[in-house]
């Protein structure tokens, strides 16, 4: 799978203008299906689901496959799964996967966040070690759903450790402005936020609309190289907005 494809499935899925906080409410159930583009030519489909599983226990879901002329050459598939709780305000990660199937190898990941032991366990491809836990720490798949329960407490700045292959990563995200994204399943007032990769040209750039309680809608990635990278929203299953 090329590198812009895979650099916007970690992206994909931050306040309002200097609202004050407020607690926030978590997202309702939802699913979503996006359309991944490159250079004009479609190369992947992505879906995303939220659900609440018992005891207090949520799961996050993200499959995609390669699609249109890219399917003919090969046949990628990546399931992405965080199983998380939400403790004290915080969306607070357990267990994530991550395998990819289809490319030139197969790659395997998963990550073990004990917090009782306070002690994060990765593993892939079947070799394994471990580092200390830190507080506030995310995945790569469940920040993508905290910004939109941080958008919904009006944050106007946000920031993220995130654990990503036995380091402790940052990404910040900057809100530049707002903009109306066309869709398939609409037209959107949406915030646009950017992140910048450290020392490097790459950006992505996320349209978050609030009617669907801040829900991406518009992801764009652009390489070093200048090779671009879009995501849309193509349906919406269930509203992730708690108050309807």
């Amino acid at each position: 799978m090329c590198k812009s494809l895979n650099t916007i499935l970690w992206l994909l899925l931050l306040g309002s203008f200097n609202v004050a906080a407020s607690p926030g409410q978590l997202p309702q159930p939802f699913s979503a299906s996006y359309s991944l583009h490159s250079m004009g030519t479609r190369i992947a489909t992505m879906k995303r689901s939220f659900a609440s599983l018992e005891s207090g226990i949520y799961l996050y879901y993200s499959e995609t496959n390669t699609d249109g002329l890219l399917a003919l050459l090969r046949k990628d598939q990546i399931i992405e799964k965080s199983t998380w709780q939400f403790t004290e305000g915080q969306l607070q990660p357990l267990l994530y996967s991550y395998l990819h199937t289809g490319g030139k190898k197969n790659r395997n990941v998963e990550i073990n966040f004990d917090w009782s032991a306070r002690k994060i366990t990765n593993s892939i491809n079947g070799s394994s070690w471990q580092m200390p836990i830190q507080a506030y720490i995310m995945d790569k798949l469940l920040y993508q759903l905290a910004i939109m329960y941080d958008l919904d407490k009006g944050m106007n700045k946000i920031s993220y450790a995130i654990a990503d292959g036995g380091k402790i990563k940052t990404y910040d995200f900057e809100l530049v402005g707002k903009e109306v994204v066309n869709t398939p399943i609409g037209d959107f007032d949406a915030l646009k936020l950017v992140r910048h990769k450290s020392n490097t040209n790459q950006k992505t750039a996320i349209w978050c609309a609030k009617e669907l309680g801040y829900l991406p809608v518009k992801v764009e990635n652009v390489e070093d190289n200048g090779r671009q990278t879009t995501a849309i929203i193509e349906t919406l299953t269930g509203s992730p907005v708690s108050n309807q």
